[in-house]
């Protein structure tokens, strides 16, 4: 472990090594190994460092084979020489408040209500803990919370040894170790003992704080989203302009924040229902006129622009259902599309489904339906009028056969 600096001081920011190995992977990846690092490798649920090594950036470690690997956005120019290494401390400070905020919220969790964590990982905004039980309750998550930022305030020592298997009997660990050798313990005395490769603070008050955002169920587990330390700061900033926006927008305060969305909700459902109301009524007249203007066979055609086809559907059916003898077809083109509707009544008993889909051959298009009423769309290959008339022909044959 010697050359691993970040276990040795996590509050380390640069140091020097050499480079040992310039690698390339089997899938084109170059890559260095140091002798010594500061750079965190991916691991444990948390991500890896980043910083610079001779001022190029590196944007990923891995440990791999034994070995720490550095990806480099450039390659070095002399892969022999000694090489100056900067960590990003804002984000490696980060990982170590949201690494250690886990394991506090996770610790009071399971010491007030038997909820283990069994599953972890560390984002770019939030964290989320997977815990084991179906049902948290909000009476749950708040005294858990409250737990969590108690033992933050107390700013208790977090302390890190390295253990053997032998010794682990000494320590009330909250969940059995994965690895049986050079076995790493972050402990929070007469709180929590964890076996962890992290990297951590010194005391629990350099977290700062904990929130609990949400929680969700996720089979037969709990998924609890958080943050801590600045990621709190962040989120009550941003969750304070988006308040303070809303107040403006709907000229409320925020505490009659809820009632004002809801009744701007119930309004627009209102609203949206006398539309839907207003459209029914206008393709009502839209079917009289159509159906006023259709041929002696009461065949009743027309070709739109930029109409939907639920639209076009519901026209039809009006139709249909103002006269039952009645045969539509429509055509709409949408840009470069065609959308096609063909519906029959009770009169005849031709085939509207076989009559569209074989319009929908000339323009690799897709549809469905029945024999009565069938649909579909497909590339704008001919105009709208060539479409129709297309199928105008098409029945009239059909007509003739019946007849």
């Amino acid at each position: 472990m010697e050359n691993k600096l970040f276990y040795q001081d996590p509050y380390i920011t640069a140091f020097t090594a050499k480079v040992v190995i310039q690698g390339k992977e089997d899938n084109g990846n170059d890559y260095i190994v140091l002798d010594q690092t500061a750079f965190y490798p991916t691991g444990g649920g948390q991500p890896h460092d980043e910083g610079t090594i001779e001022n190029i950036k590196v944007i990923n470690v891995e440990e791999a084979e034994g070995e720490i690997r550095h990806y480099l956005e450039s390659e070095l120019d002399d892969i022999y020489s000694t090489v100056h290494g900067v960590i990003n401390w804002d984000r490696r400070f980060d990982h170590m408040q949201q690494h250690a905020g886990q394991h506090i919220l996770s610790a009071a969790f399971e010491t007030l209500f038997k909820h283990k964590t069994v599953g972890f990982h560390l984002g770019n905004e939030i964290l989320t803990i997977d815990l084991e039980t179906e049902n948290l309750t909000e009476i749950e998550a708040e005294k858990a919370e409250q737990m969590a930022n108690k033992i933050i305030l107390e700013n208790r020592i977090i302390d890190v040894k390295w253990v053997s298997e032998e010794e682990l009997s000494r320590y009330p660990l909250r969940k059995e170790t994965k690895v049986k050798e050079d076995i790493r313990l972050v402990i929070i005395p007469d709180f929590d003992y964890n076996g962890c490769g992290g990297t951590h603070p010194k005391a629990t008050g350099e977290v700062q704080a904990i929130k609990i955002l949400e929680w969700e169920k996720q089979k037969k587990k709990t998924r609890v989203q958080f943050v801590c330390g600045n990621r709190v700061i962040k989120q009550l900033s941003q969750k304070n302009k988006v308040l303070i926006e809303l107040t403006k927008l709907l000229n409320s305060p925020e505490k009659e924040m809820p009632k004002s969305v809801t009744r701007l909700l119930e309004n627009g459902k209102n609203t949206e229902k006398e539309l839907e109301q207003t459209l029914e009524k206008v393709l009502y007249f839209e079917a009289r006129s159509l159906l006023d203007h259709s041929t002696e066979k009461r065949i009743v055609s027309e070709v739109f622009q930029n109409r939907t086809i639920q639209e076009l559907q519901k026209l039809a059916r009006i139709i249909l259902t103002e006269d039952e003898k009645a045969i539509v077809l429509f055509v709409s083109q949408n840009e470069n599309r065609l959308q096609l509707v063909g519906a029959r009544g009770s009169a005849d008993r031709v085939s509207m489904k076989r009559i569209i889909g074989d319009a929908l051959t000339l323009i690799k298009g897709k549809g469905g339906g029945s024999d009565s009423f069938a649909q579909g769309g497909g590339e704008a290959l001919l105009s709208a009028d060539q479409m129709l008339e297309y199928l105008m022909e098409f029945i009239q044959k059909e007509l003739l056969k019946n007849n």
